[in-house]
């Protein structure tokens, strides 16, 4: 099952889980009110019978609602356990055990570079939240020195490296051309999208890191939304 679909089917029963316990909910009262009103006694007064008639529909309403949660509580766990955890596509095995030095050292480099290419992909969750695009692992290219690139468009990619910090591993994302520009580093989806976007118009990229809002700067901004008509923040 594509991740499309499966979002579509957790959505579908997640809104038919919530729309089952509103409806238990809806009956619950409805039966409620018709018994208490129609059972008790001619003799009390309209009041005292609209009165308890709402007590009888608000203690049915909870208690057909809580007979219900048997059922839905588990569905709900299901549909948690569908949201949060990402299926299992394949079986990874390790290759066989190698004959000579060099094959063992061809599978342990081979080795790095899907491990650079899981981390890259996992680490892009920093600039990119969407999960069905720069945290694909099979897009990334991973490289002995664990560093890797992401295929952007003819003559772009994006780069990721990491290196050691204070508290922990710091990644670091840099969109990379073919024609000489200076690097751009990214520290979201949306600044690749200005970049590919100003490519598109033709115009130079500005680099990203940089930190004045300099009065070029701002007239390439205007540039590319009249041409492209993307507001660029």
């Amino acid at each position: 099952m594509n991740r499309a679909v499966r979002r579509a089917t957790i959505v579908v029963a997640d809104a038919a889980t919530e729309g089952l316990d509103m409806a238990t909910v809806v009956i619950g009262g409805a039966i409620g009110a018709w018994a208490g009103y129609t059972y008790y006694p001619d003799t009390w007064s309209g009041d005292w019978r609209l009165a308890v008639t709402g007590a009888v529909a608000v203690v049915a309403a909870v208690a057909i609602n809580s007979m219900a949660d048997l059922f839905l509580t588990p569905l709900r766990r299901l549909i948690a356990k569908a949201r949060y955890n990402r299926p299992q596509t394949s079986v990874h095995t390790a290759p066989a055990a190698p004959d000579t030095l060099d094959e063992g050292l061809a599978q342990v480099v081979a080795a790095t570079e899907d491990d650079a290419a899981h981390r890259a992909a996992s680490a892009a969750f920093h600039i990119d939240r969407g999960d069905n695009f720069l945290r694909d692992e099979n897009r990334w290219r991973g490289y002995e020195n664990g560093e890797a690139s992401f295929h952007l468009a003819p003559g772009v990619w994006l780069h990721y490296a990491s290196t050691e910090a204070k508290y922990g591993g710091d990644h670091r994302f840099t969109l990379l051309t073919g024609d000489g520009d200076e690097p751009v580093t990214i520290h979201s989806i949306d600044q690749i999208r200005h970049h590919l976007a100003a490519r598109a118009a033709g115009l130079p990229a500005f680099p990203a890191t940089a930190a004045d809002a300099s009065e070029d700067r701002d007239v390439l901004l205007d540039d590319i939304e009249d041409l492209t008509g993307l507001h660029a923040n």
